[in-house]
């Protein structure tokens, strides 16, 4: 009998590769199924188009804002919901729900992220509790936050959400006007505030930065969080995670969700083997082990529970859990990935320029109007 050889595309990063090839070991060991990883980059992950990955691959690691267009292009295989039910009852927030579209489930959840904030405890007594603690910071040359497209728009969809006022997905106008605009005044005055690098950085290059010794980030207030800066020996500096600072004595709820997810090519000669692999890898006995222990950061709520995946990781988990449970999923209509960048170019271009808020806001609502007729 041949052996069954898998292809698999995920992101470039620790996080993203060493707990799949981890598993994927275990899973040779126990199957005789290999699965070979390939790597992209951060940015090729937000934008690539999944159709092209998977002419060439049989596993592809997705994000969920994809599913609207994925699923016209027909490019993935929906998963039988009958084997499902362990997973979905243990998502972690909407992250299960985030690949669910039009009746169909098109990714598990792997990986369970959304913007935190991250925090130097060899500085600072504690996390920023608000916003006037992140301002005063700031100040004092202290703060960074990744600007880099499309970051930019995840702060901005945050704020609005944890104001009250979350984009409305369905349209027309994604963003209320007066909030969104107030937003990107404070907006504008954070960036005023923080190296010009930052609009440059996505959050692996920020956390790079943060965690040397000589680094003057001692916080970042709203930043995709990366478990594997929490562990001990990971980077010459261990970072603090935890929840995003309150704005105006609201709570944490309305962070834009992120998180990865696990998607079978509808062009798999080997459908069964990878529909296989990717409920095991998704649900709790992998999640809270192997996965966890290489690296991962589970999508899986048995992991974030889990008292020995938390003491490695300086109780990231714990620590972070109520912004995750609060979530917000972004738009995934076809049609939203490619105003996702042009919207979060825009954003940028404004503040810097000067331009009235409300005008930036405007402009950002008359895209995504766009995008959803295109």
């Amino acid at each position: 009998m041949t052996n069954i050889i898998l292809k698999g595309m995920t992101w470039d990063h620790p996080r993203g590769h060493d707990p799949l090839a981890a598993c994927s070991a275990l899973w040779k060991e126990r199957t005789g199924v290999e699965i070979r990883w390939d790597r992209r980059s951060l940015q090729d992950f937000e934008s690539f188009p999944v159709d092209e990955l998977a002419r060439q691959y049989d596993l592809i690691v997705i994000d969920h804002p994809h599913v609207g267009q994925v699923t016209r292009e027909g490019c993935l295989l929906p998963f039988d919901e009958a084997r499902l039910a362990s997973i979905a009852q243990g998502t972690v927030g909407r992250s299960f729900d985030s690949y669910h579209w039009e009746g169909r489930q098109w990714a598990l959840p792997i990986d369970a992220a959304t913007q935190v904030q991250a925090w130097r405890p060899d500085r600072l007594a504690a996390a920023s509790a608000d916003w006037n603690e992140v301002m005063q910071l700031a100040r004092d040359g202290r703060v960074a936050l990744p600007l880099r497209p499309p970051h930019s728009l995840m702060c901005l969809y945050t704020l609005c959400a944890q104001r009250g006022a979350p984009g409305r997905v369905e349209g027309p106008a994604l963003f209320d006007l007066d909030v969104a605009a107030e937003i990107c005044e404070q907006l504008r005055e954070l960036i005023g505030l923080v190296d010009r690098q930052c609009l440059g950085m996505d959050p692996i290059a920020v956390f790079e930065a943060m965690a040397q010794p000589d680094a003057r980030i001692d916080c970042v207030p709203l930043i995709y969080g990366y478990v594997n800066y929490a562990w001990a020996g990971f980077r010459p500096v261990r970072l603090g995670f935890a929840d995003i600072p309150r704005i105006e004595g609201r709570g944490c709820e309305g962070s834009a969700l992120g998180g990865t997810g696990i998607a079978v090519s509808a062009r798999t000669a080997h459908a069964g083997e990878a529909f296989d692999f990717a409920v095991w890898v998704a649900d709790a006995q992998a999640q809270r082990g192997p996965f966890a222990a290489a690296g991962g950061q589970p999508g899986h709520a048995a992991a974030w529970e889990d008292d020995a995946v938390n003491a490695a990781a300086g109780d990231f988990y714990r620590a972070t859990r109520a912004t995750l449970e609060g979530a917000w999923v972004r738009p995934r209509h076809d049609g939203y990935m490619p105003f996702q960048h042009a919207a979060s170019q825009r954003l940028n271009e404004g503040l810097l320029n000067g331009e009235p808020a409300r005008a930036i806001v405007e402009a950002l609502n008359a895209m995504f109007q766009e995008s959803l007729s295109s």
